[in-house]
């Protein structure tokens, strides 16, 4: 009896093991085609860039309200243009809290960092947090849910909470 359960038990690791491995090896895919692209996109101010890695039909979800109609795709445009027409710079950084990954589907959960520097030198940081969802669609990996807030429970997202991880690295 002893013998069956130690069997059982090392079957149920061993398949934990290989369904991690499988997980990782599809986040690391997601980075690469997703989280970089988005970042680089971000970073120069690029609002066709950043719209590709959105599937076509996206629910973004903000505190102001539910967006179905990609509205705020089309402010990604106005505002870069406006950014890179003041001369601003612009870094994000972003780590994940939490990460549910399976051969289809998503759930990434972190805290980001906006850091704008206007042309003068003044630098301002916006804090937040994500929660996105993505699936792969026609073989490729899109974001087809964002949500996103500067405050959890009415108290605003700060440095310190950001400062609690390192910013990924792609």
């Amino acid at each position: 009896m002893i013998r069956i359960a130690s069997i059982v038990l090392i079957s149920l690791i061993a398949t934990a093991a290989i369904a991690r491995s499988e997980a990782d090896e599809i986040r690391e895919v997601i980075d690469r085609t997703v989280w970089k692209r988005f970042q680089m996109a971000f970073e120069r101010m690029n609002g066709e860039a950043l719209n590709s890695v959105y599937a076509d039909e996206v629910l973004r979800v903000t505190p102001a309200g539910l967006d179905t109609q990609g509205n705020f795709k089309r402010a990604n445009l106005t505002r870069f243009l406006e950014n890179r027409s003041r001369g601003d710079r612009i870094a994000l950084d972003f780590w994940f809290d939490s990460r549910q990954t399976n051969s289809t589907t998503s759930y990434d959960v972190g805290f980001y960092r906006v850091r704008v520097t206007a042309a003068s030198g003044e630098t301002s940081d916006f804090y937040g947090q994500f929660h996105i969802v993505l699936k792969k669609l026609n073989g490729h990996w899109k974001i087809v849910q964002d949500w996103d807030t500067a405050s959890i429970g009415g108290r605003p997202i700060t440095a310190e909470d950001f400062n609690r991880q390192p910013p990924a690295e792609f």
